[in-house]
C-alpha cells in the first residue's frame, strides 16, 4: 500500500481508489433450434425460419438471425418482446448478439399478431435506423421481415424500403 496524501487532502492513495468491475464478455448458448434450412440464400429462407421459431407468439418478438460470410446462420436472438402491436428496441440491442457471434451481416424480423404482415411506418424507420448502424459497425443488415399468418411475409428489401 502506498502511504501518502494526494492533493493536500488526509486521505491515503489507497482510500482515494474506486473499484471498477473488470468483465469478460461472452455469448451464452441457450439451447439450439432445428430448421428446414440454416443458410439463408434469400428473404423466402429466413421468413421460414423466423416463422418456425415466433410460432404461436401472442406479443411481437423483435428477432435477430446473425450470419456468417457465407449467409449460414450461426446465431439467433431474440432483441425485443413488445406488447401486440409493437416491439420498441434499441440498435445496440440488435446488434450486440450480431457481434458477440462474429456476424458478417444481420437479417431482422419480426411478427405482426394481427396477422397483416403491412409494416409501419415505424417499422420502416427502425430498420432504416438499423441499416446506418450497421454501416458504422461494419456489419450489412441484408433483410427486415414483418411475418403476418399463414406464411405471408412483407420483405423490406424487395418492397425497396431499406
Amino acid at each position: 500500500m502506498v502511504q501518502g496524501t494526494l492533493w493536500g487532502g488526509d486521505e491515503t492513495v489507497e482510500e482515494r481508489r474506486k473499484r471498477v468491475q473488470v468483465v469478460r464478455v461472452e455469448m451464452v448458448k441457450e439451447r439450439t433450434a432445428a430448421f428446414v434450412t440454416n443458410r439463408v440464400h434469400n428473404s423466402r429462407d429466413a421468413a421460414a425460419i423466423l416463422a418456425d421459431f415466433l410460432a404461436g407468439a401472442d406479443r411481437e418478438h423483435l428477432v435477430v438471425l446473425c450470419l456468417d460470410s457465407k449467409n449460414k446462420v450461426n446465431a439467433l436472438n431474440v432483441a425485443a418482446v413488445g406488447v401486440l402491436n409493437m416491439a420498441p428496441v434499441h440498435p445496440r440491442e440488435v446488434f450486440k448478439p450480431a457481434i458477440l457471434a462474429n456476424a458478417a451481416a444481420i437479417i431482422v424480423g419480426h411478427n405482426h399478431p394481427s396477422g397483416d404482415p403491412a409494416p409501419s411506418r415505424e417499422d420502416v424507420e427502425m430498420a432504416r435506423r438499423l441499416v446506418e448502424a450497421g454501416r458504422l459497425l461494419g456489419i450489412e443488415v441484408l433483410d427486415s421481415l414483418v411475418l403476418g399468418d399463414n406464411g405471408t411475409f412483407v420483405s423490406f428489401k424487395e418492397q425497396g424500403l431499406l
